[in-house]
């Protein structure tokens, strides 16, 4: 028995030989000696399986390498475009709806008749004025304007008239002034005898009293009413302080609207 085993594997290579060349004439190829022997049929469709099954390993791989995030993504935005059409459909049912109401209404308001397009080339004519075209009521519209007017110039001058009859209200104002001396030795009471002595249109001198300062000093409150019209305040007392033997300062004590 070890003799035969022996035999066999000195004979390996012709064994392969001949396997080789018996699997070549099933299936239809012939061998050639001293070249190297073209694959089996079987070798081929390995090959072919082993392609196969290749291919099928990277598609597989192509989809493990989608993540989870991006297929949530693509879920999202297939989502978003199915709602975006059907917001743009809604919109487009109504404008759709819209223009045929619109044209509704204008059939309507046409009288179920288009009106019939006028050529641009063609002016529309122009309609000559007719001077026999008169108005003739126009004399009896002048008469009532001409009756307005006088009606309504009437009336001005008798409002006219009647304003003028009316006593007219004259603006007064009473004021008391702040007569100031030089010092306690003035004579107040011939100071108010100058003061007095100023006389405006629309001025009226009333009463008078004299006040204590301080340090024995005393001053004149003077009071007086002036048309507002007639007499400025301001220059009523530039003329007191022209008094300058007496008077040192005037003042506005008081004014009060009559």
């Amino acid at each position: 028995m070890s003799l035969i085993m022996d035999n066999f594997w000195n004979n390996k290579a012709a064994c392969d030989d001949a396997e080789r060349a018996y699997y070549e004439k099933l299936s239809g190829c012939k061998a050639s000696t001293g070249l190297p022997a073209p694959s089996s049929l079987s070798q081929q469709i390995a090959q072919a399986r082993d392609h196969i099954k290749n291919s099928l390993d990277c598609v597989d791989g192509l989809v493990t390498n989608i993540s989870s995030s991006d297929e949530m993504a693509l879920v999202k935005k297939l989502n978003d475009l199915e709602l975006e059409n059907q917001q743009l459909k809604k919109v487009t049912d109504d404008l759709k709806s819209l223009v045929l109401s619109l044209e509704a209404r204008v059939g309507q308001l046409e009288g179920g008749k288009p009106a019939p397009a006028k050529p641009a080339s063609a002016p529309a004519p122009v309609e000559e004025e007719d001077d026999d075209d008169v108005d003739l009521f126009g004399s009896e519209d002048e008469e009532e304007s001409e009756e307005k007017k006088r009606v309504t110039e009437e009336r001005l001058k008798a409002y006219h008239e009647k304003k003028a009859k009316k006593p007219q209200v004259i603006a007064k104002t009473s004021v008391l002034l702040d007569v100031k001396p030089w010092d306690d030795e003035t004579d107040l009471d011939a100071m108010l005898v100058e003061v007095k002595k100023i006389e405006m249109d629309g001025l009226l001198w009333g009463a008078s009293k004299k006040v204590p300062i301080g340090y024995g000093i005393n001053k004149l409150q003077v009071m007086c009413i002036v048309e507002d019209l007639k007499v400025s305040v301001d220059e009523l007392s530039e003329k007191i302080e022209a008094f300058e033997d007496f008077v040192q300062s005037v003042d506005v004590a008081a004014m009060n609207k009559i």
